[in-house]
């Protein structure tokens, strides 16, 4: 079985990011053969088309409603159920495997598509692209293609398995605003040494950039009657932040875990600014706070607390409820913290509520309770024996969010990464205002922090009458209240895409889709019941109206006659 071409097709346009992997595979054999189509994806992508085609005829995958392709499946198959075709394979991936039996010298083709929103952290976006065919392919290539209206501030590619030769396979063209990136190398140069026929295309390839920004109110761009808007202000001067560390040390840390904590935790007090405060809760099956209330971040401070930290050891129960209860409690009873300040607890557990409250309906229901909307609340979940779902609907009930640790070697760099993006709040209470007559089906509009190196997005329609979309921005800085104003020429906007000839047309209602998608996802996991069926409603439709593979849909694949008839793609949640 031979892949004799294997092509990446990337377009990012405006942040979205619309890729086409397709391989072409050859069956050298004189039997018929098993041909495999495995590549990994972003998480955050959402699959929207997938085909293969053998000997000139066309299987396409059918994007149905996750319970009816379900059902659908069973009754095919009478064998009882397959894994699915997607599955998590890391922090940032998932993988799509399909396999599919073709004669003796026949040939297939097939084709993925995926599109994701690219999110910017710490200052750039990130666009990865998984490369491992695990086996020399006559015709490689990897092609991506940006377009950012706003001008490329920055651009660099990344790759885990370069080297010398293969660099020289790399080119990169750009201009102001855009930029082609093509990775083409020969089969002589993917080779790991020139006597054996072993690849060196195994890991990731990264492409990073930013986008300059001049306009205070943000970057406004419209296409077709849908407009997106990019606020990502800078040079503002970052709120003291009051934060409460809540570790877990109960005896699953113990070991591995709580060394990678100890790390992360002394790398996190070096970041801590002076006007910051700051204090920590351990838990087992008792709660000690290491002081009674918030500490500011002076150096002698933050020295003693490095002490206690590298003390942190492991053993006993789990009381998630009572160590949250009583870092809010120490939130609430703090005084002489500076009036304009941002107060945030994150927790670290590895495990479920063993000790103390144990129903974790009723964890939550405390929780925010006592939080009642006045502090952030991130939890990190420290492994897979967490319950997952219990710490998202915790966080996002409570104005944080929720994230996954991985538990490998870069464990320790995944907390400190986690804590840099949400170290530098710079902006509360942000309303993106827009003329309520003139826009529907807006995304999320208001947002509680905004955290510097990060970016809001939001996404609507316009009504056609329009020739001026007037846009306001309210939002407090640590000096004072902000309101900044723009008004976007609708049609000035529309032109800019006009003459790009590889964007497809409809990418802003394509980004409008995939990010109402998202939040009423994320919306429907903090809600209750009778709301969550709402909102899951809403989000299957457009889920079926654009055509991407959700938590609500499922893609059907269909095989050749007399092969295992159906298979069905389904999107993994880190929630499982």
């Amino acid at each position: 079985i031979e892949i004799y071409s294997l092509h990446v097709d990337c377009k990012v346009t405006s942040r979205f990011a619309h890729t086409i992997i397709t391989s072409k595979i050859v069956n050298r054999a004189n039997e018929s053969r098993e041909a495999t189509f495995e590549v990994e994806l972003p998480k955050t992508a959402f699959i929207t088309n997938f085909s293969m085609s053998i000997d000139g005829k066309v299987y396409p995958g059918i994007i149905k409603e996750k319970a009816s392709a379900q059902k659908e499946y069973d009754a095919a198959v009478s064998h009882g159920q397959s894994a699915g075709l997607v599955k998590i394979t890391g922090r940032k991936l998932e993988q799509f495997h399909v396999s599919v039996s073709i004669a003796a010298s026949s040939k297939v083709t097939f084709e993925l598509t995926y599109e994701e929103l690219l999110k910017r952290q710490l200052g750039k976006f990130e666009l990865l692209i998984k490369v491992r065919p695990k086996q020399l392919v006559k015709h490689f290539q990897i092609d991506v293609h940006i377009f950012e209206p706003q001008g490329i501030r920055f651009l660099e590619t990344d790759s885990t398995f370069m080297t010398n030769e293969l660099t020289e396979a790399l080119t990169k063209v750009q201009n102001e605003t855009k930029a082609h990136i093509l990775f083409k190398p020969t089969v002589d140069q993917q080779k790991i040494n020139p006597e054996l026929d072993e690849t060196l295309l195994n890991g990731d390839f990264v492409v990073r950039y930013d986008v300059k920004r001049d306009a205070t109110a943000g970057d406004i761009q419209i296409v077709n009657g849908y407009f997106v808007h990019y606020f990502a202000p800078h040079d503002i001067p970052v709120f003291p932040k009051n934060v409460i560390f809540v570790i877990d040390r109960s005896g699953s840390m113990a070991g591995r875990k709580i060394e990678q904590t100890r790390d992360a935790l002394l790398k996190v007090l070096q970041d801590l600014r002076r006007e910051d405060h700051f204090s920590f809760i351990t838990f087992n099956s008792k709660v000690a706070e290491w002081k009674s209330s918030l500490l500011q971040a002076t150096a002698e401070n933050v020295a003693s607390a490095a002490g206690f930290v590298q003390t942190l050891s492991a053993s006993g129960g789990t009381d998630i409820n009572r160590a949250l209860l009583t870092a809010v409690s120490v939130l609430d009873k703090s005084e002489r913290l500076p009036e304009r300040s941002v107060s945030m607890i994150i927790l670290l557990t590895d495990g479920q509520p063993t000790s103390g409250e144990s129903n974790v309906e009723v964890i939550q229901e405390n929780i925010q309770k006592a939080v009642n909307g006045k502090y952030a609340l991130f939890c990190l979940g420290f492994g897979f024996d967490v319950s997952y779902k219990f710490l998202e609907k915790m966080a996002l009930s409570n104005g944080g969010i929720a994230r996954r640790i991985y538990e490998n070697a870069d464990a320790a760099l995944q907390l400190q990464g986690f804590y840099q993006e949400v170290a530098t709040p710079i902006l509360m209470k942000i309303e993106m205002q827009y003329p309520a007559n003139a826009v529907e089906g807006l995304t999320k509009n208001n947002f509680k922090l905004f955290f510097e190196g990060s970016e809001i997005i939001v996404s609507g329609k316009i009504s056609n009458e329009l020739d001026l979309l007037p846009v306001e921005i309210k939002a407090q800085s640590h000096a004072s209240d902000l309101t900044l104003k723009e008004e976007a020429n609708v049609k000035e906007k529309e032109q800019v895409f006009q003459n790009q000839s590889y964007i497809f047309g409809n990418f802003i209602e394509r980004l409008w889709a995939y990010l109402t998608i998202q939040q009423l996802l994320e919306k429907s996991i903090s809600a209750q019941e009778e709301d969550q069926k709402t909102l899951e409603a809403q989000a299957l439709e457009l889920s079926l109206r654009f055509s991407f593979v959700t938590p609500l849909t499922s893609m059907v694949v269909t095989k050749p006659t007399g092969q295992e008839q159906a298979e069905l793609a389904n999107k993994p949640t880190e929630a499982g």
